[in-house]
């Protein structure tokens, strides 16, 4: 018996090949495996509502007032955050605005 690669998405073990890509039938996700893992590390990096890639220390601009949660601080549209850190999910970022510590998400910052 062949031993196909498990489905990236959903981990299941049930995969098989249809002649030019693997194929999941627990989630109908289509994969091959060398362009799949080359995807996920170019994924990997934090990049900002334009594409650009963020590094740490990097300073960057709010570009919608966003809300709090758990709080009634709301960060305002334009506000520059200097020196942010990446986390380890490549869609946040973690940075102090007014004393706080606040994770912010990557979609709703600019770089510069």
């Amino acid at each position: 018996m062949t031993d196909y690669p498990k489905c990236p998405q959903c981990l299941g073990e049930n995969t098989y090949f249809d002649g030019t890509t693997y194929v999941c039938p627990d989630c109908a996700h289509e994969f091959m495996p060398q362009t799949e893992a080359t995807e996920q590390e170019v994924d990997d990096v934090a990049k900002d509502c334009n594409g650009a890639p963020l590094a740490d220390g990097d300073a960057v601009t709010v570009i919608k007032d966003l809300k709090v949660k758990g709080s009634s601080m709301v960060i305002k549209q334009g506000t520059k955050v200097k020196s942010i850190r990446l986390t380890d999910n490549p869609e946040e970022v973690d940075c102090k605005i007014d004393g706080s510590g606040i994770v912010l998400k990557t979609c709703f910052l600019r770089k510069g």
